[in-house]
This record gives structure tokens, C-alpha cells and sequence, in this order.
């Protein structure tokens, strides 16, 4: 049991209560103003009545200075200790055994509390004989012997409830930190520790230490007012701890207790803004099977609309409820609001950009899941479309992350919008001007035809998109059912492999002339070469 760090710790603790009421002192006295309006006559530790007014020329505080001394001298020398009191022209006079101790005036009276001369000669009888109790009671040798027995009881019994408390420590610190060791790989997301396991004993130790030495300075602060209130010199010492004590219980039961009507009415507003979600959330799923069809709302805009009114519902609900929670009126919550407001607005332009990006994405439909397109050079298969970023993935296998305001602010091309099930799949081919061109189209549209996953109906199509200086520029168009993200790429690798074989097999080179100078033959191809195999003629 270490004794002597508990010891310690109660000396620095009277010395810090020590302090403190000195510096009270000190504020109070400070604060004072020059003029004196008051003064107290205090015997004994005891107010026993506050003059506010001079009587016969004596000022205020010269008259509680000489009544203290009175007093002092007569409970020294008192036999019966009777207060009693007597009417004169000037007030009211209190006498101690029949000896005048001090003279009030009708000044003397309160007039904040409305109180009367004689309700405040009745207060200050009562606290005199208060007073006149306990300086007999300093004077009995017995009663001080009992006083002080009681007060090595409740210390025997403090240093014990202390001893209990440093075992029951130790013992619960034992217990919470195997408990800790073995349930702390269960603290786990995604297979992935929350919490280090020498982290989590540390944790519990602190907890444990801190909840100890809070109920140690309660016992020891419970053991210092009783202390205190044993002895009559120290007695109101005692009652002002034991009273601030149940003071600050008061304004905390009370601060609760006036709380608990506005936290139920936060609370109800949120159980409806959750019900109204709820209610909303059949609806919005039964779009989104298919189920049940809106005007205004259809599957590829029903999971963004459903998250903007829910964040509306909540975000309504947080301002009818605001005034509600406890301490919404206090100016720590007004600067702590403002401070979030102000962080906010300077932090996040560019996420409530990209989310305005999202969002517009998602009601134009520009793209939808599923979707093959091409963005700023990057082509794949849409697997996402989120409010700040989309996902794709590439042909090769890579997926990439796309700032929505990238693709809002760029060209995009879908290569799956107009086609019910599939992807339009192109590629180009550049062939002199020696070659027939009804020779390229036809060669072009027979490998397309070899190429598994493209379509017949409607069949590849191929375009003259330029006729360059030195080339025609030919491209295939075909259309091909979607399987998966990686069969665009894998159809358009199998399809330049076909078009290889079907050039070689026909003797044409798949290459992009380009001179020096004018050819010795002009580069034409003659009239019965115009359907060289494999273009067929058609008959008249």
C-alpha cells in the first residue's frame, strides 16, 4: 500500500484547497470597492450580522469591528448565554445576558430581500445564539474527546475504504487487462486489428488508475468536511464544503433534469426524420428493381436521389433540432459553430465540386454502370459512379479513379449507348491508293466476320473517314455483345489478328506508303481490277 505517495497526494490537495481560498480572498478583497457599503461581524467563523449603514456618527466598518470585540469579550465571561432584545428610538438592541452586545438600525435591514428591522434582528439572534452554542461547546472538554474520537473513526475508516480500493485496483486491473489480452484480435475490420493489444492494456490501466483516484479524492473530500464539522471553531468550514458539494450536485441533477425535456423532443424529431426515411426507402428500392416506375425517377438516378433526400430529411431534422440540444444557446457552441462553418467553407470548395460533378453526371446520365466509354484517353468499362469519383476498368485489367469534375470537363465518348447489349468496337487501316478499295472493304468486314463475340446483325460496316496525300483512311465499325470488362480488348486483339491474316492471305500489305518524289506510273487501279477477290461484282 504506498502511504506515503497517498499522503502525498492529501497534502498537495489541502494545500491546493489552501491556496485557493486565499486567492478567493484576495479577489474578493480586491474587488471591493473604495467606499465601504458593508460590513460583517463575524465571531467565531460565524456571520452573525451585516451592518450597511453608520449609527451615531461610527462608521460601518468601525461598528462591526467594535461589536466583534463585545462579543469576543462577553461569550468569554457568559454565564446563561440568553439573547434577548430591546426596543429603542434608534432600533433594535440585541443584549447578551442582559448586556448590550451590539445596536441595529432600520438601515441595517436587506432591502434587496425586502426584510424588515425586525426580521433581521431575529436572523442575527438566531446566529448569536448559534455562536453562544458553540463557544460553550469549544469549552467542554467531553464533547471535544467525542468530537475527536469520531474524527480518528472516520479517518480509520477513510484509510481503510482507501486500502479496499488500492486492492480492488489492482484486482480489476488484473481482470480487465486478461479480459483485453484475449478479446483484443475480436476488435477487428476486415480481418485488420483496431487496436494494439499493449495499446488496449495501456488503455485500461489509465482508466482504471483515473476512476480509482476520483473516488479517492471523494472520500478524502467527504472525509475533511466531517472532519472539519466535528469541531465548533472549524464547524462552518466544514458545512461550506459539505454544502458547495451538494450545491454542485444540485446544478448538476438540476442542469440534467431541465435537459431531459429538450433532449426527448431532439430525440423525437430524429425518430420521425428516420421514420420518414424509412417509409421513402421502400419506394426508392422498388424503383431500383424495377418494380415500380416514376416520371421522374428511374433506375440510374433513383440511388443518388435517394441519398440527396435522405441528407436532406437529416440535415432538416439537425436544424428543428438544434435549439434543443444542450448548450445550442451557450457562446462556446456559437464559436465552435462558426469555426466549423469557417473550415468547411475554406476546406471543402473542390469536394463540393467534385460532388456537384457527381451529380450531374448522374442526372444526365451522361454514363451509366456497366457502360464501355473512353475519357480523357483512357478507355474501359464503367464499374462505378460515385458522387465524388468513378471507377473504370481498363481491358488489361488495371482500374482507375477518375475525378468526376475530370470527366465533366472533358470529352467522353460511350461506346455502349446505342447499342442494346454490347460495345461498339472500331479500328482503322491506312492502304495505298494501288489497292481497290472495294478489295479493303470487303477484306475488312471478312475478318470482322472471323472474329468471335461480333455480331451479324447488324454486320460490321467499314468508312473511307479521310483520303490523305499518300493513303485512304479505312475503319471498321462493328458491334460486339458485352460478356465483361476485358472482352473489349481481347475482341480488338483477336480482330487486328484477323485482319493481318486476311491481307496476307490475299497478297495486300498493310502499309502506309509515303515518296520522295513522283512515281514513274501513276498509283490508279484499273477498271477490271476493281473487284479483285475477295469483293465480289455484283450482277446486273
Amino acid at each position: 500500500m504506498p502511504y506515503q505517495s497517498l499522503s502525498t497526494h492529501i497534502l498537495l490537495i489541502i494545500c491546493l484547497f489552501l491556496s485557493s481560498t486565499v486567492a478567493t480572498h484576495a479577489a474578493q478583497t480586491d474587488n471591493q470597492p473604495t467606499a465601504q457599503t458593508t460590513a460583517t461581524v463575524v465571531v467565531f467563523n460565524r456571520p452573525v450580522v451585516e451592518f450597511r449603514a453608520p449609527l451615531l456618527g461610527v462608521p460601518i466598518g468601525e461598528r462591526a469591528q467594535r461589536a466583534s470585540e463585545v462579543l469576543r469579550r462577553m461569550l468569554a465571561s457568559s454565564t446563561s448565554g440568553k439573547v434577548t432584545t430591546q426596543q429603542i428610538p434608534q432600533g433594535i438592541s440585541i443584549m447578551l445576558d442582559g448586556v448590550l452586545a451590539f445596536t441595529m438600525v432600520p438601515e441595517d435591514a436587506d432591502p434587496l430581500k425586502q426584510e424588515s428591522l425586525e426580521q433581521a434582528a431575529k436572523n442575527a439572534v438566531a446566529a448569536l445564539e448559534l455562536v453562544v452554542r458553540e463557544t460553550r461547546e469549544a469549552r467542554d472538554l467531553k464533547l471535544l474527546m467525542h468530537a475527536t474520537g469520531f474524527v480518528l473513526a472516520a479517518t480509520l475508516a477513510f484509510l481503510l475504504l482507501v486500502w479496499l480500493l488500492h486492492r480492488a485496483r489492482k484486482w480489476l486491473t488484473f481482470r480487465l487487462a486478461s479480459l483485453a489480452h484475449t478479446h483484443a484480435e475480436r476488435l477487428s475490420v476486415g480481418g485488420e486489428s483496431l487496436m494494439n493489444r499493449e495499446r488496449l492494456l495501456q488503455l485500461v490501466r489509465r482508466a482504471v488508475t483515473l476512476a480509482y483516484w476520483a473516488l479517492v479524492l471523494f472520500l478524502f473530500y467527504d472525509w475533511l468536511g466531517f472532519t472539519l464539522g466535528r469541531f465548533p471553531y472549524t464547524r462552518p468550514w466544514g458545512e461550506r464544503l459539505t454544502q458547495y458539494l451538494l450545491d454542485l450536485i444540485a446544478r448538476f441533477g438540476g442542469a440534467i433534469a431541465r435537459t431531459i425535456p429538450d433532449l426527448l423532443v431532439a430525440v423525437l424529431i430524429f425518430l420521425i426524420a428516420k421514420f420518414i426515411i424509412d417509409l421513402l426507402k421502400t419506394v426508392f428500392e422498388r424503383v431500383e428493381q424495377g418494380k415500380l416506375q416514376l416520371a421522374w425517377l428511374d433506375q440510374d438516378t433513383v440511388s443518388p436521389t435517394r441519398r440527396l433526400i435522405s441528407a436532406g430529411i437529416w440535415l432538416f431534422a439537425l436544424v428543428m433540432a438544434y435549439p434543443y440540444l444542450p448548450g445550442s444557446g451557450t457562446e462556446a457552441f456559437k464559436g465552435l459553430s462558426v469555426l466549423i462553418g469557417l473550415m468547411v467553407s475554406l476546406g471543402a470548395s473542390s469536394l463540393v465540386g467534385q460532388a456537384a460533378s457527381g451529380l450531374i453526371l448522374m442526372y444526365t446520365r451522361t454514363i451509366r454502370a456497366g457502360e464501355y466509354v473512353q475519357i480523357s484517353g483512357h478507355q474501359g468499362t464503367v464499374m462505378e459512379l460515385g458522387l465524388f469519383t468513378t471507377r473504370i476498368r481498363t481491358g488489361l485489367g488495371e482500374e482507375l479513379t477518375l475525378p468526376n469534375a475530370l470527366i465533366l470537363g472533358n470529352v467522353s465518348r460511350n461506346y455502349s449507348r446505342t447499342v442494346g447489349d454490347g460495345f461498339i468496337l472500331e479500328t482503322g487501316v491506312t492502304i495505298g491508293y494501288d489497292t481497290p478499295w472495294r478489295q479493303v472493304h470487303a477484306m475488312l468486314i471478312e475478318a470482322a466476320t472471323r472474329t468471335p463475340g461480333v455480331q451479324s446483325d447488324p454486320g460490321p460496316r467499314v468508312f473511307q473517314t479521310a483520303l490523305s496525300d499518300y493513303y485512304p483512311e479505312y475503319r471498321l465499325a462493328c458491334q460486339v455483345l458485352r460478356t465483361g470488362p476485358t472482352q473489349r480488348a481481347e475482341v480488338l486483339s483477336t480482330l487486328h489478328a484477323n485482319i493481318q491474316d486476311v491481307f496476307n492471305e490475299y497478297g495486300v500489305q498493310i502499309m502506309s506508303p509515303h515518296y520522295l518524289g513522283d512515281p514513274p506510273e501513276a498509283k490508279i487501279v484499273p477498271k477490271e481490277q476493281w473487284y479483285q477477290a475477295p469483293a465480289q461484282k455484283a450482277e446486273p
